[in-house]
This record gives C-alpha cells, structure tokens and sequence, in this order.
C-alpha cells in the first residue's frame, strides 16, 4: 500500500494548522474524510437535493442513491440483500430503537447479557428496556490482561433464560477483538438473539455477517472515512418479525419501516464513497466484483496496522511509566485494531492530551462511553485512559514523533 499517495487524499491529513502539520491519532472516535466522499455529499446536495417518491428528477436520483447506499453497504457487510441495511442518524439512536422493539415481549423472568468491553451505546439501550420490562441484566466481565471477554464467564451467564446477548466486536478504547462467532454460536444454543455493535472493528477488518451468523449487526459510516450515518444490518425474519415503533402512514415493509422520519441523503452519498475509497485500495482491478476488491483492501490495511501496532509497541517498551492495557504480544496483533489505552505514572490522561494537543498531535483522554470497562480496570475515576488510536493513513513516522513528544512530557 502507498501509504503518501493514500494520504495525499485527505485534506485533513495536509492542512497547515499553526505552522503545524497534524497528526490524528483520535481515529477511534471517528475517522478523517476523503476528498472523494466531499465531492459525492457536495455534488448532491448541489444538484439532487430532495425526498423520496416525487415525480421529478432530483426526487428520482434520490432513490437511486438510497438503492445504491443499501447495495454498498450490503457488499461491505457481506449481507444476503440490500433490503436487510438500515440507516438512521447514529449507531446510539438505531441501537435504542431496535432494543425498544426487541423488547416488547420480554417478560419478568427473562434475562440478557450485556457485557464490560462495550461502549454504553450497547449496554444502556439494553439496560433501560430490560428495566422497563422487569428483566435481569448480566454483565459479562473481560480478561484483565488482554481486555477481551472473558467467554468462560459469558458462558456461564447464559441459560434458556437468555433472550438476548449485545457485544462489541473490537474495545473502541484498548483495540481487543472479541471472537463473535463463538459468542454467537454460544448464544444461539440456548435461543438468544446477538446484537453485535462494529463500529469500531470496521474500519480495521473485513465484516461478513453471514459468516458470524449474528442476527444484528451495527456500524457508523464516520468510522471508516464517511459521514454521520448510523447502520444496522438484521437478519430477514428479524427486521419482517419484530414491530418497530414507526410513524403510521410509513410503509411497512423492510427496510423502511425500521427508518424513522427522512435520512441524511447527502450522507448516503458520502456512505458509498467511502466504500469506494475503501474498495479502491486493492490492486485487483476494478471490474472485480466491489466486495471482492474489498477484501483485498483490506487484507492490505491489516497487513500495514499490525507493522505499525508492532512498532508502537516496540517504541512502547522504552516508558516504563506507561502502563498499556490491551493486548501487547506482538505474536497476537493480528486480534487486536492499532487502538492503545495508556495511563502514565505522573500524569493525568488529561494532561497528557493537552501536551500532545499542544504539538497538534489529536488523541483522546477519558473512558469514551466505556464505562464497564473503565470500572473494571480500576481507571473511572483518575480520568480514564489517553487513547492512541492509528488507522491505514498513519505512519511510522508519526508513530516516532509521538514518542518523541511523550519523551518531552517525561524527561
């Protein structure tokens, strides 16, 4: 992968911000844009602006986009039909719409597991309608030395009680990927649904719901490149069988009846682009089918954020006042994204982010809705962790200047 002509198209990645170039190391909580993606939400709005079923050109295009949205999505996600993609404002809206739906028959007696490697997106949702119908909440702990669940205690948390389980495919905060096929199959023995919350595994791998056999999945487009888009995919008889909470006159055939009110269609724009963008990175040529040439991107950004997970972590190894949390065998960076949780000796995370920010190096410091997780680490309340969280656009060479800047910090 030619990571300078890759990053010759973003302009964020290229500005001049007080006689600085910056360095966005806060990917985890939401990617920087490419040009193309600009120009795809530009040229709409620009010339197509409009709703849907109007008898009118710019009415036309607009469902063409919407179709076009689903397919790429669909592709990207390896989902049976493009009918089985839903859009809405955010992963956190479309999440507390569908556990509204989901749970309208459970009852007293019923429990679900969430679990602490989430963010609350998919904990809360979950929790407030599970109080609403008198169900019990179990919390699946993590594995303390690797933050990744700790399926023996998942296991035993399941019982034909179990209606639904919602877990995080990767840690938004320490990059741990958590294997959801096995959850899944867990969960499926003792009839529980699977709400798998991706949104900060897909920017880093390739998705293939069908493979995980999940019965929901969720995402957001500004994770990987795009704009504030809200995605979930749902198995067929899920999306036909489950009744939304939906406005009356609205259609009620999938996928539209889970959409409440009018999509951000310039959004939709900037969804397909991204996935373009994606697409384009392969080497295969562009008459392959998009999700094959998909796969093969992303076999090539894997390949280039597990070089720089290795050499973060190698240059790690020089702070022994850094603790990381996360995985840190550099035989097992293939389960883990390029997202690091940091705490230092002498230091808050705070003060840390500011003294990076300083330099325009853009990290993050907190618990990044991660609440579970912070708690069970002991790092809720001295302020979190600093999150250093590479995507396929960073370098080496940013990897070194942000050590050197940390080195500043410790002298």
């Amino acid at each position: 992968m030619n990571v300078a002509a890759l990053r010759q198209q973003f302009p964020a990645l290229n500005q001049n911000y007080n006689g600085q170039t910056p360095i966005f190391f806060d990917g985890p909580g939401g990617s920087q844009v490419p040009q193309t993606v600009l120009e795809a939400m530009n040229a709409y709005l620009g010339f197509y602006n409009s709703n849907l079923g109007g008898a009118f050109f710019s009415s036309e295009k607009t469902v063409d986009l919407m179709l076009q949205a689903r397919q790429a999505v669909a592709d990207l996600l390896n989902s049976p039909s493009a009918d089985q993609i839903v859009f809405g404002a955010n992963m956190t809206s479309l999440t507390f719409s569908f556990s509204r739906a989901i749970s309208r028959d459970w009852q007293v007696g019923d429990e679900i597991i969430v679990t602490n490697a989430d963010h609350f997106s998919n904990v809360s949702s979950w929790q407030l309608a599970a109080e609403d119908k008198g169900v019990k909440v179990n919390t699946a702990l993590i594995n303390e030395t690797d933050c990744t669940l700790d399926y023996d205690h998942f296991t035993s948390l399941l019982s034909d009680k179990t209606k639904l389980v919602a877990v995080t495919y990767a840690s938004n905060t320490t990059g741990s990927i958590n294997d959801i096929k096995r959850i899944v199959e867990a969960a499926h023995k003792v009839g529980a649904l699977v709400y798998v919350d991706a949104v900060h595994f897909a920017p880093h791998e390739l998705i293939d719901v069908q493979a995980l056999n999940c019965d929901f999945l969720a995402c957001s487009a500004y994770k990987f490149f795009g704009p504030h888009v809200g995605i979930v995919y749902g198995k067929r008889e899920h999306l036909e069988g489950f009744t939304p909470y939906k406005v009356e006159p609205a259609k009620d055939v999938i996928p539209g009846r889970w959409e409440t009110g009018t999509q951000s269609f310039e959004g939709l724009a900037g969804v397909i682009a991204a996935i373009d963008y994606i697409a384009a990175i392969s080497e295969l040529p562009k008459t392959e089918p998009r999700r094959i040439r998909l796969a093969d991107a992303f076999a090539i950004s894997k390949a280039h954020e597990i070089a720089l997970s290795h050499h973060f972590l190698t240059r790690l190894t020089e702070f022994p006042q850094i603790t990381l949390f996360g995985i840190s065998d550099i035989e097992r960076l293939a389960e883990r994204t390029p997202t690091f949780a940091l705490t230092f000796a002498d230091h808050t995370p705070n003060q840390v982010s500011q003294f990076l920010g300083q330099a325009a190096m853009c990290v993050w410091d907190g618990h990044f809705y991660a609440q579970g997780l912070c708690e069970q680490l002991g790092v809720l309340h001295t302020g979190g962790v600093v999150r250093i969280g590479c995507m396929h656009y960073n370098t080496i060479a940013e990897i070194d200047a942000l050590f050197e800047r940390i080195a500043l910090l410790l002298k």
